[in-house]
């Protein structure tokens, strides 16, 4: 059983095992954006990448969500889910650590880094799906708001942070073995986790069963496309991530080239756009208590898409205020967004469907992040950069509409669990009597 809901002062950071895992997210946290910034500086100062290879190697890391992304959620399911994660952080480590060795020894090669940034999304694919399945057997659902709002700030100011401070690190010891801090942020990731107590939700989880893998990726599928829940906001984080991602692809460019900011003025509006999502993450609980969680969603969605509409009209001045304006309210918007459905889903979903479930909807949002770039960068080139600007802006304001459902609009709180007369409710009846026949607890 998971451990009642923290009353003490500071919550959650009493709780031993999800203050474990919130230093081991946090600094993991950091040095994945360390490592996000730093492998493009990498190929472009150290290996002297043309624009398409420096434009691979950050896409790959996407790219596994593609590939593997619905079989890691059956894997996950079958799997116990903390060793699973302490095993990613170690294959991450040891890749990370690869690159800053062979930049010593004289070999590196892009081929290197972009096989780098492969496996280290492939690792990240599997972590991500596990780490959804983790916490609800780590801290009671009524908890499950404020921890995911505390590892939501942590990841925003990690985020933050981790970009200047990739900056430094790489101009103070090298590139290359800047990438060394965030091979040692897997490891810390790695020794919290090995620290976590086990419960019995996370030990039922190493259960195996004699279903095939195919159909236990059609059960999850099939699931989320009955359920009046997960299908919208599903369909909604496809057309939004599709939408943003665009954005932010031509950001750094617009606000260079078409706004007039020097470099400098960039860093800075960069980083304080992105504190709005601080204090979105901060506000998060306050506010689903007030609103409900279903409100709370839908008006953060749509005020985070009607502010982003002030993006395109940022330049020098007083006009920096629409950047500020608009890209701090869709963060704040954006971070409680992510909360609120985030701790849905951990309640909502049978546990024996979480990592399906969880992978089945990333698989949609993540894999509309490629085509979200290629669409923006296309649109800019045939219509100019702020057009293209406000039309993907546009398209991530519009995308809220997916969420304006009767499910979603008639009730102040979304459901902790599938309602009796749902057509899912009977799946899951009929999924829990297989999982009792074919499961065997670890």
């Amino acid at each position: 059983m998971s451990p009642g809901p923290a009353r003490r002062r500071g919550g959650l950071l009493w709780h031993r095992n999800f203050r474990l895992l919130w230093i081991g997210e946090t600094v993991s946290g950091a040095g994945t954006v360390m490592a996000a910034t730093g492998m493009p500086l990498l190929a472009v100062t150290v290996l002297r990448a043309s624009a398409l290879a420096v434009a691979a190697i950050t896409a790959a890391a996407y790219l596994p969500w593609l590939v593997i992304g619905l079989p890691a959620g059956a894997w996950v399911d079958r799997l116990a889910v903390r060793p699973l994660m302490i095993a990613c952080d170690v294959v991450s480590a040891a890749a990370y650590a690869s690159v800053p060795a062979a930049a010593w020894l004289g070999v590196l090669t892009t081929g290197q880094v972009l096989a780098v940034a492969l496996l280290g999304g492939a690792a990240s694919v599997f972590f991500a799906t596990a780490y959804q399945v983790l916490l609800p057997s780590l801290v009671a659902p009524a908890d499950l708001v404020e921890g995911n709002a505390k590892l939501q700030g942590s990841a925003v100011v990690a985020a933050v942070g981790g970009r200047g401070a990739a900056g430094l690190a790489a101009e103070a010891v090298g590139a290359a073995s800047a990438l060394l801090f965030n091979a040692a942020s897997f490891l810390v990731s790695a020794a919290c986790l090995l620290r976590i107590e086990s419960t019995p939700a996370t030990r039922s989880a190493a259960a195996r069963t004699a279903t095939t893998m195919r159909a236990e990726i059609a059960q999850g599928m099939r699931f989320i496309a009955a359920d009046p829940y997960l299908r919208p906001l599903t369909l909604y984080g496809a057309a939004a991530n599709c939408a943003y991602t665009g954005s932010t692809a031509l950001l750094v460019v617009f606000l260079v080239r078409v706004a007039g900011f020097g470099e400098a003025a960039v860093g800075v509006l960069l980083a304080v756009g992105t504190i709005g999502g601080v204090l979105g993450a901060m506000s998060a609980r306050r506010l689903a208590g007030r609103l409900g969680t279903a409100r709370a969603m839908v008006l953060s969605v749509l005020t985070a898409g009607v502010f982003s509409l002030l993006i395109p009209l940022a330049g020098t001045g007083t006009r920096a205020g629409c950047y500020v304006a608009g890209a701090g309210v869709a963060s704040a918007g954006i971070a409680v967004g992510n909360i609120v459905i985030g701790s849905f889903l951990q309640s909502y979903c049978p546990p024996s469907m979480l990592g399906r479930v969880s992978a089945g909807m990333r698989f949609g949002v993540y894999g509309a992040i490629p085509p979200g770039a290629l669409l923006a960068g296309g649109l800019a080139t045939a219509l100019g950069i702020r057009n293209a600007l406000w039309i993907v802006l546009a398209g991530y304001a519009a995308s809220g509409a997916f969420l304006l459902t009767p499910a979603m609009l008639s009730n102040r709180e979304l459901p902790a669990s599938i309602p009796a007369t749902s057509r899912c409710a009977d799946a899951a009846a009929a999924l829990s009597s297989r999982v009792t026949r074919h499961y065997r607890l670890g």
